[in-house]
């Protein structure tokens, strides 16, 4: 069974976390990991 729908709230606080399978490191490099933030700060509207 899927899990249910989490409410959005506009101005809310939202956390996150990104990891592969058995916790394994989903980057390659310090590169890919400042590639990977300055496209989630576009993405939110903020500053790289």
């Amino acid at each position: 069974m899927a899990s249910p729908l989490r409410m959005e709230s506009a101005g809310a606080l939202y956390h996150f976390t990104s990891r592969g399978d058995r916790r394994e490191a989903i980057y390659e490099d310090d590169e890919d990991t400042e590639a990977f933030l300055s496209i989630l700060a576009e993405a939110v509207g903020g500053t790289p």
